[in-house]
């Protein structure tokens, strides 16, 4: 037969005080009543969880490891206790921001620069790809998402933020650098460092190049524009990424120029419809349109 709830709370209480007397008086009950609940727990257990003797009981090694646990158990009663009382209080609820990696780091700190200063609230942005970013959308894990397709994952709403072009980025100094919006031919033959292999965009931009027929040379390819940059910065090669993280990037080292064939990058705002709205939410939304309409300004 298991042993009960009160049983084991009676345990416990015996463990912190010390003693079957000092935990009655915890627990606003009698010697007679807690003693008779340790005895019926060690029977329903099979062993002895103290050595009884001088008036006293001692904690045999089983009762320190099974109070051990116990412990760990009522410490997660208590997390919890403390998350259920600060969702209650607006102050204290975290929110939590969802984005596709190239979002979390160009668009959203300049959005939450603008809004979260006042805002007091605890902020937690996770990076995510398609098709996580939208699975967790529709389970309402989420407060907000930043996400480059433009459909509504299930129990969400979208809204797109942004129409805009991808970019090229080439080293400071390279031939083309100082040439004004640059078309497919211009790479033809020139190092170009590629997104990966699964990636949407690397998929479009290689079928463009085949389909005017111009060969590049595609030795290096990273998971990430940041990553892209990066390597474009250090002189490795030429490169077509989103406008967000070109401006992001961009400076002394790397030069973003217009392309005359239009790639279409989208910005998108995920909002879910059946999870508490959280305060932030529409602060947040308003500074990363307007964040978004200065960027491309």
């Amino acid at each position: 037969m298991p042993i009960s709830h009160r049983q084991v709370e009676v345990f416990r209480a015996v463990m912190q005080a010390g003693s079957v007397t000092a935990a009655a008086q915890v627990l606003h009950s009698s010697q007679p009543t807690l003693s008779r609940e340790i005895a019926l727990m060690e029977q329903r257990l099979g062993y002895a969880l103290f050595e009884r003797g001088y008036g006293r009981l001692k904690p045999t090694a089983a009762a320190l490891a099974l109070f051990d646990s116990v412990q760990r158990h009522y410490q997660g009663l208590s997390q919890v206790q403390v998350q259920a009382r600060a969702l209650g209080r607006a102050e204290a609820q975290a929110f939590a921001l969802l984005a596709q990696p190239a979002l979390a780091h160009a668009l959203a700190p300049g959005a939450l620069a603008a809004c979260l200063a006042a805002a007091l609230t605890a902020v937690s942005i996770v990076p995510a790809e398609s098709p996580v970013l939208e699975a967790w959308m529709s389970e309402q894990r989420f407060d907000l998402a930043l996400t480059e397709r433009t459909d509504a994952p299930s129990g969400c709403r979208a809204e797109v933020l942004a129409d805009l072009d991808e970019v090229a980025v080439l080293p400071a100094g390279h031939a083309l650098a100082s040439q004004g919006p640059l078309g497919l031919d211009d790479f033809s033959e020139q190092v170009f460092v590629s997104l990966s292999d699964d990636d949407p965009y690397r998929a479009q931009i290689d079928a463009l190049f085949a389909q005017v027929g111009v060969t590049r040379q595609t030795r290096l390819q990273t998971h990430s524009a940041v990553a892209v940059c990066a390597l474009v910065a250090q002189g490795l090669g030429v490169a077509i990424v989103n406008p967000l993280t070109a401006a992001a990037c961009a400076g002394p080292a790397m030069v973003v120029r217009p392309l005359t064939v239009r790639i279409p990058f989208k910005v998108t705002l995920l909002t879910p419809l059946h999870r508490p709205t959280h305060r932030l939410a529409a602060p947040l939304a308003q500074a990363l349109r307007a964040h978004l309409r200065s960027m491309t300004a």
